[in-house]
């Protein structure tokens, strides 16, 4: 549902963005008839200038030099001019150009306006005489719009016209507001029952309440936009009206639809690299699904491929996918727009400090994995050891390993902790050569070792899961102070069993050393009791034990 949400905005701030470059259209007088015809020299030149501008009017441009910048000298010659225009003893006709030996001077009375010398003629390439009266003319005319433009006619006529403006905008809001509460109660109802009749295999993917929501959604932004359009159009309008306001009125256009007007020229530029990068994309795709195809088969056994082992198909296909993904991205870096920039190029660095930085553990993990894999340590459903812990493996991945101990816990360990640790695998051998499980028992030197050994192999022929093939086998590992230590070996080919088996093998033990009346040494050995520490026969079943039924 968000992710929806978030579609439907962008598609709004684009098509926002579109309508308002359609609603503001050019206005070819915001380009000045000299400012159209202005000579290229200065840019060819290298040239600093800059624009005299009075009320958003650009009336022309000069050039500057180190020690009496452009941006200054323009700022000076609107003032003066902007002073004359308040003088209203001076009129339009007052502003002359005087010739000089070195300069022309453009005066109004006895104020000079400005000067103009060779090299600025040479830069219009003009006559200094014939570009003194072409800026004469510009001069007047800004002198005559300037003061029309404050006078009281005018503005009690922009004013009545803002007025009316206004009005109009507050009731096209409110008509907006208006149709788009109805819009939006009748096209959301629609758009739900029509969803509701599909039927019910579509509602498991599409539920009418998130299709509701996107078209409410949409419709708002569709109101917003429309809101934007007329309150640009409003103030269009009403920045034109006042002098005061005129140069916002001028740059209004530029402000909207400029940010449009350089992505837009950027993704044009940018065309041949995204049709490059679309083309890898899609050749890197089919290179993949074609390796994957391979892989598959491997894995299932339908290719062999030397002692490749199926099991390492699909890691293998993993560290082949990402070996060519980085090689695409190499391939497909100088083609990124915007790669070479040192902005991208900064935050380029800054993603691989932060990643090289916090990825450590993850790296190594992953490393990890991979090296368990291929020295097959264990696969899937063995039971294992691993450090202090032992359980069944039920997921092996990148990362960690998954096991489920004997109490029915789920322990994850990371493959970087089972690299540096040993790794006990019970079932490697089960199946073929069988788990040897093994139990000692300390026995008292009055007894005989041959009895003791017919008595432990006794108990793990009554115990079931130990196999009879290879037999158990007795070893004497200790002559201890007091106790001979005997370890019984019996073979078990159900490694997921053994902690039942041990269990019932202890038993037995128990069982027919209190039959033949054998005393199980303790560990602490003070004297020999003058009665062996043995359960009577009759006591085997004791309460609340049952005795089974024979």
């Amino acid at each position: 549902m968000a992710g929806r949400e978030a579609l439907w905005r962008r598609a709004g701030v684009l098509l926002g963005v579109a309508l308002i470059a359609v609603a503001i259209p050019v206005r070819a007088e915001d380009t000045p008839p000299d400012r159209a015809e202005e000579p290229t020299g200065a840019f060819e030149l290298g040239v600093e200038i800059a624009d005299v501008e009075i009320d958003g009017e650009i009336l022309f441009s000069v050039r500057g030099v180190s020690a009496y910048p452009a941006d200054r000298r323009a700022r000076e010659i609107a003032a003066r001019i902007v002073a004359v225009a308040r003088d209203p003893a001076v009129v339009p006709e007052d502003v002359v150009v005087v010739d000089g030996p070195n300069s022309s001077e453009l005066r109004a009375g006895e104020q000079v306006l400005m000067l103009v010398v060779d090299a600025d003629a040479e830069l219009n390439r003009l006559s200094r005489h014939d570009l003194g009266l072409a800026l004469t003319g510009r001069i007047r005319d800004a002198i005559s719009v300037y003061r029309e433009g404050r006078s009281r006619e005018a503005l009690v006529r922009a004013a009545v016209t803002t007025a009316i403006a206004t009005a109009v905008l507050v009731l096209a809001l409110l008509v907006l507001r208006w149709g788009w509460r109805r819009l939006d109660a009748g096209l959301a109802a629609r758009v739900e029952r029509s969803v509701q009749a599909i039927g019910s295999a579509p509602a498991r993917l599409i539920r009418p309440g998130d299709v509701e929501r996107s078209v409410r959604t949409g419709l708002r932004w569709l109101h917003l936009l429309a809101v934007v359009v007329l309150v640009l159009g409003y103030l269009e309008v009403v920045f034109g009206l006042f002098p005061w306001t005129r140069w916002m009125h001028r740059r209004l256009f530029e402000w909207t639809v400029g940010p449009l007007e350089t992505i837009g020229g950027a993704v044009l530029d940018q065309i041949p690299n995204l049709i490059f990068l679309v083309v890898l994309v899609v050749v890197v795709r089919l290179v993949l699904r074609v390796i994957r195809v391979f892989f598959d088969a491997v894995g299932r056994g339908a290719i062999t491929v030397g002692e490749f082992d199926p099991e390492w198909a699909r890691p293998t296909y993993n560290i082949v996918r990402l070996a060519l993904v980085a090689f695409s991205i190499v391939v497909a870096y100088p083609y990124i727009p915007g790669s070479g920039s040192a902005a991208f190029k900064g935050v380029s660095i800054f993603a691989g400090v932060i990643f090289s930085l916090g990825s450590s553990s993850i790296v190594s993990n992953v490393i990890a994995g991979y090296t368990m894999t291929y020295r097959r340590a264990y696969r899937v459903g063995d039971r294992v050891r691993i450090g202090g812990v032992m359980g069944d493996v039920t997921d092996i991945r990148l990362q960690v390993t998954k096991l489920r101990t004997p109490k029915n816990e789920e322990v994850v360990v990371p493959n970087s902790l089972v690299l540096g640790s040993e790794v006990t695998n019970y079932t490697s051998f089960a199946k073929s050569r069988g788990l040897i499980l093994h139990t000692t028992v300390g026995i008292g030197y009055e007894t005989p070792w041959r009895q003791v050994e017919a008595m432990l192999l006794m108990a793990a022929g009554r115990t079931p899961g130990l196999l009879t093939e290879p037999p158990p086998f007795v070893l004497k590992t200790l002559l201890g102070d007091y106790c001979v230590t005997f370890e019984l070996n019996a073979y078990t080919d159900t490694p997921a069993a053994m902690l039942a088996v041990y269990s019932s093998l202890h038993a037995n033990i128990l069982d027919v050393f209190n039959e033949y009346g054998v005393q199980i040494m303790t560990p602490s050995y003070v004297a020999d009791p003058e009665v062996a520490k043995v359960v009577p026969p009759g006591q085997l079943y004791a309460e609340p034990a049952v005795a089974p039924e024979e």
